[in-house]
């Protein structure tokens, strides 16, 4: 028996990008042919996206922790690292998505829409891409970015047009396997459905989804039975149809009372159903005192302004009609609903005296936060003294230096770049503005000393064995 999971949490990590390379050309005759690092290539994305095939998030309850692959790193002569694979997740129509604290990262409903649970890392930069007029050779590559990392929750609403909403034993399940082919648990106990049903129901030209919702008791809002584990899946509905047991052996409930029960368990609840239409369904009226009864509530059910319908899901008595009337009400909420509209990119410029970052100081401790900055810091090899310095030529030419200095930072103080987890902390040194002059001038390799080496002393050489044998043709024997 398959298993019915409508939330979880689920832990995804996209790929790591690939590190770039460091490398020299080279080949017989052309020793310098200059940097020819390829770049690497970038992680692979955790993909959420619609499946009409998927039902439920059992797959994810078993198997919470969900990784895609990462880049490869890029090689010499230019060839670039493989970019990692995405990982495609398929979940239920109908899943929302949310953040550890719970804000909704995306709504998903309708085959084939997705989200990026978890971007992949970008690829870092081969020397051959970072080269230069001015950097002709470079002796570094960029790091690979790591990939996200993070949890969410997933749960799944069901995406129905009618809910079926009642106590437990009201007939909700009789009454959608007689109006659909959906075969629920049916049993003379409560609590038979302990998950939502789905069936689809075809009345004239209309067709639309009907959803049996576990029984709700008075209290269900706040967890007791089964009611808080279920509400949310009449969130989404168009009508709501209250089943109420008109042949109910307790002595302390009537059909009246058991609407008033569940309409204060819906409010409790909240989730917009205030403004959804009811139906009211006086259901058993095949038992003789159920009859009688529905008879009297009736009444005093239209007083309040409900539509009211009879009916026997075990005679089939009364159900063409109330079919008809909830198709009737889907095809006007469908209609009054606006249309889709195609999907629309806003783009939504930088400020023109938005730096891309900020400088703050907390406790003596000057912060720099910043998407360019952090993800700079994050693609460093710091143990490469060269990448450190085209580091803090980045910064100086983005203005850190400059609103370090106007936060009142000085020499030896601390700075830290990123979030408190993984910042970068170092001591300032405002000659980091000259950091070409620190480290030597940028775009030389010391790979490339020795041949340069070698070659100025063939030069030498060549140009010593002209000089004598210039003063060995004026040589005369005989003087």
């Amino acid at each position: 028996m398959t298993t019915f999971v409508d939330r979880v949490e689920l832990h995804v990590a996209a790929g790591n990008g690939g590190h770039g390379c460091a490398s020299v050309h080279r080949e017989k005759f052309k020793p310098l042919g200059g940097p020819d690092g390829g770049n690497g290539g970038r992680g692979g994305d955790v993909v959420l996206v619609v499946d009409q095939d998927v039902t439920t998030l059992l797959d994810y309850h078993h198997s919470p922790h969900r990784k895609a692959t990462n880049g490869k790193p890029g090689e010499g002569g230019n060839r670039s690292g493989k970019d990692g694979q995405d990982l495609v997740l398929p979940v239920p129509d109908g899943t929302v998505v949310l953040d550890g604290n719970g804000n909704v990262l995306a709504d998903l409903v309708g085959e084939g829409t997705s989200f990026v649970a978890g971007q992949g890392g970008r690829g870092g930069l081969g020397n051959a891409a970072l080269a230069s007029a001015r950097r002709k050779a470079p002796g570094f590559a960029l790091l690979g970015e790591p990939g996200i990392a993070r949890d969410v929750v997933l749960e799944l609403k069901t995406v129905a047009d009618v809910a079926l909403v009642g106590y437990p034993s009201a007939g909700k399940s009789s009454l959608i396997s007689v109006l659909s082919a959906a075969k629920p648990k049916i049993a003379d106990y409560p609590f038979t459905t302990l998950v939502p049903n789905l069936g689809v129901v075809t009345a004239g030209t209309t067709v639309y989804t009907i959803a049996d919702v576990p029984g709700l008791i008075p209290g269900a809002s706040e967890g007791r039975g089964l009611g808080l584990e279920f509400l949310r899946h009449v969130e989404r509905c168009s009508v709501l149809v209250h089943v109420l047991d008109t042949a109910t052996l307790e002595s302390d409930r009537d059909p009246v009372s058991d609407l008033d029960v569940i309409e204060a368990e819906l409010r409790a609840y909240g989730g917009g159903l205030e403004d959804r239409p009811r139906v009211v369904v006086l259901n058993k009226i095949d038992v003789p005192d159920g009859r009688e009864l529905a008879g009297m509530v009736r009444p005093d059910l239209e007083a309040r302004g409900y539509r009211v319908f009879e009916v026997s899901a075990v005679a089939h008595e009364g159900l063409r009609e109330l079919s008809f009337a909830l198709a009737q009400i889907v095809a006007e909420t469908r209609a009054a609903r606006p249309v889709q509209e195609s999907t629309r990119v806003v783009i939504r410029p930088q400020a023109v005296d938005d730096s891309g970052f900020t400088v703050t100081e907390e406790d003596g401790l000057f912060r720099v936060r910043g998407e360019k900055p952090e993800r700079w810091v994050r693609q460093t090899d710091f143990n490469n003294d060269e990448a450190v310095g085209y580091l803090a030529d980045r910064l100086n030419r983005l203005g850190v230096e400059d609103e370090l200095r106007k936060a009142g930072a000085k020499a030896g103080d601390g700075v830290a770049i990123g979030a408190d987890e993984d910042a970068v902390v170092f001591d300032w040194e405002p000659t980091m503005a000259a950091g070409a002059e620190m480290l030597g001038r940028r775009g030389e390799d010391h790979r490339f000393d020795a041949p340069r080496a070698a070659a100025q002393r063939r030069k030498d050489k060549q140009a010593a064995h002209d000089e004598a044998d210039d003063e060995y043709q004026g040589f005369d024997p005989f003087a």
